[in-house]
């Protein structure tokens, strides 16, 4: 057994299974599961999420710096690294923390697809990770079914006369909440926009460009990759992009989505 097996994956997999052996069902553990990890998480994203609510605070007086230094790029770079200095704010607070929750998922990526096989004894699957107290009988049926699904098999839609499987619901509401979720933590990408095209600096442009692409990329990619794998790893999704919503939501606001949601007259007052 390998370090990140014995580290990661195999203290995941007692971790959904001590879920599993609580409620009886698989795909509500998995939710359960996924929730208590990103509380877990949650200490090692907050100075991240504190940053981002200080950079919000102190946005006009950042634009004044980017249009102060618009033609000089060094210096821009220096002005906003002594004023992040002055007031406290580290932009990489986050880095190491999202790249653990990377290395989480991808952990939890090899449970799922090692664990959740279809036509399988999912007892005998899950006793390969599993500690000896929480161990299945070998006879034992695990519970896979959560309201529709079968959290084993991919969540598609098979539909007469379509040539390929389409996303299921869960699905696509996981690509929803992750773009959602992209989108809250860009804010005012337009306006940005808009600044990079006042600078001579081509670098500001292909910034703008990444940052825009990304918030439509990632979900499209969590689609059509899904269809191809258990719908407990969509479930999981879900959770994870929806719980990160939330979290970005009280820290720094609608911060993107503002724009949209005044358009809905669902927020008057000037955030």
């Amino acid at each position: 057994m390998n370090i990140f097996t014995l580290f990661l994956t195999q203290p995941l997999a007692n971790g959904l299974a001590l879920f599993y052996k609580l409620v009886g069902n698989l795909g509500l553990a998995i939710i359960l599961f996924s929730l208590a990890l990103r509380f877990v998480l949650l200490p090692l994203t907050q100075p991240y999420m504190n940053s981002m609510k200080k950079m919000k605070k102190y946005q006009k007086e950042l634009d004044k710096l980017k249009k102060k230094h618009k033609d000089d790029r060094t210096k821009l770079m220096q002005a906003q690294a002594d004023f992040y200095k002055e007031k406290g704010i580290n932009p990489g607070a986050g880095c190491l923390p999202y790249l653990l929750q990377i290395i989480i998922l991808i952990a939890l990526f090899r449970v799922f697809i090692q664990l959740l096989t279809p036509d399988t004894s999912l007892a005998s699957q899950f006793n390969t990770l599993l500690y000896k107290p929480l161990q299945f009988a070998s006879n034992e049926t695990i519970n896979k079914t959560f309201l529709y699904l079968d959290v084993t098999k991919p969540d598609v839609l098979n539909i007469n006369g379509s040539p390929f499987p389409l996303p299921g619901p869960i699905l696509i509401l996981a690509a929803l909440t992750q773009f959602l979720s992209a989108k809250i933590s860009t804010p005012y990408l337009e306006s940005e926009k808009k600044k990079a095209k006042k600078t001579t600096e081509t670098t500001d442009d292909m910034q703008v460009a990444m940052q825009s692409s990304m918030i439509y990329t990632f979900p499209l990619i969590t689609l059509f990759i899904g269809i191809n794998f258990p719908s407990g790893l969509a479930l999981y999704w879900l959770i994870f992009s929806l719980f990160q919503l939330v979290q970005q939501y009280t820290s720094a606001g609608w911060g993107g989505l503002t724009p949209w949601i005044k358009r809905l007259g669902l927020l008057k007052s000037k955030q």
